[in-house]
Order: C-alpha cells, then structure tokens, then sequence
C-alpha cells in the first residue's frame, strides 16, 4: 500500500507560485535558487499537521476540506512568507544560489549510494564526542558527496551528540544491474586521540534511475566506533 501526504503537493505548488512571481518581479530581492526553494518547503512542511491520503477520492476530500480550513490558504502562505525570511537570512553556505549553475540530473544505469551514519564516543567515558570532523575516504581520497547539502569532512558538533552522515554521489555503472562491491575508509584524526581507521564495505546494484531523496529503508548504519585519548 502507498500512502502519500497531500500537504506536500499543497506546499511545493504554493511556494513555486511565490518563488517564481518574485523571479520575474525582484519585488522583494530573495533568492529563488532551487535550494532555497527547498529550505523553505521543509520549513513550512516541518510545521504543520500531514493529511495522508491513500485515493484519488481521499485527494479530492482533503484538498478542498484543508483549503476551506486555511481560509483559502492565507495562512498557508502567511507561513511561507515566514520561511522565507528566516531562510534568507539565514542561507546555505557551501550553495552558490546561481539556478543556472545547478548541476544536471545523472542518468543511469549507475550505483545510487545510501546514506551513511553512525555515532563516536569517547572511549575513556564513553560520552558522545564533539567539536572534531570525521572523513570518509575511498582509495585514499575524501569521497565526493551527492550535493553541498552534505559535508565531506563531516562535524561532529555538540547539537548531533556524537552522530555523522555522510551521502556519496552517485558512481556510473556499464551495464544495468551490475554488482560492485564498494570499499570505504572513516577516519578520526583528533588532537589528544589516538588516530580512529574504521573500514567497511557494501555491495550495490546498478539502477537505472538516479535516486536524489532520502529513504531510511535504505540507510547504511556504521557500528559505533571509539575514540581514546593517546
């Protein structure tokens, strides 16, 4: 069974009606680059209640009932003018924001990578570490991640309590279905710590669409890993 949250349709149709008025206007001078468009989809979506819905009668029902009830979207977009201020002042620094710059969609047949994450402690306390990156290396060099979103050196800052995430870009495959294992490297090198090399290794099957959203299902956990002081 598929369920699908109506409230996104809602809230990527309403934002792209204001993103672009604004491209064509410059009536209020924010960014319209993609991104930023997302920064404030999640913003919005992050703050109001999901309607599932599982029909195209459900579809029907929910739209018009959750129109009604937002008296004709007012508050809706009241919210999305809220988001876009905090998102203005607040952007993305690894983006350039330059639209014609965005980097076109892969196309397959190619390896789609799962995201990575895990935890560090302190092996002497076995408290959450914090304030130091992590990098995660192939062949020896930092693996390319598949957009800025995502840092490569990762930090470990006090708010994740220990945890990193890593997504690696998408690798070309020859032919469709294709096996490969690929191997990985995580390394910790800390000032008062003795050097953390953590490998691993997953094995992926060519595609033949590139996947470029988050699937949990699809996540690859590390093993808690140990940091102990030299």
């Amino acid at each position: 069974m598929q369920v699908h949250n109506l409230m996104e349709d809602i809230v990527f149709k309403n934002v792209e009606e204001i993103f672009d008025e604004e491209k064509i206007t410059g009536s209020f001078g924010f960014c319209t680059c993609n991104q930023c468009r997302l920064d404030v989809a999640c913003y919005v979506l992050n703050r109001i209640p999901p309607e599932y819905v599982v029909s195209g009668r459900g579809l029907v029902h929910l739209e018009s009932d959750y129109l009604e009830k937002l008296q004709k979207n007012a508050d809706l977009v009241a919210l999305i003018n809220e988001a876009i201020r905090k998102i203005s002042t607040q952007k993305r620094p690894h983006f350039d924001h330059q639209e014609e710059k965005e980097k076109p969609l892969m196309r397959g047949p190619l390896f789609n990578f799962p995201t990575i994450i895990g935890r560090i402690f302190n092996g002497s306390n076995f408290e959450p570490v914090s304030g130091m990156y992590i990098k995660l290396l192939r062949d020896g060099e930092l693996v390319e991640m598949i957009n800025p979103n995502w840092q490569n050196p990762c930090y470990i800052s006090e708010k994740t309590a220990g945890n990193y995430s890593f997504w690696p870009a998408p690798e070309k495959s020859k032919t469709l279905n294709n096996r490969k294992i690929f191997e990985f490297e995580l390394s910790v090198e800390e000032k008062g710590f003795e050097p953390l090399q953590h490998f691993f290794e997953m094995e992926l099957h060519a595609e033949d669409k590139l996947n470029d959203s988050i699937q949990l299902q699809k996540t690859f956990k590390v093993e808690d890993l140990y940091l102990f002081p030299q």
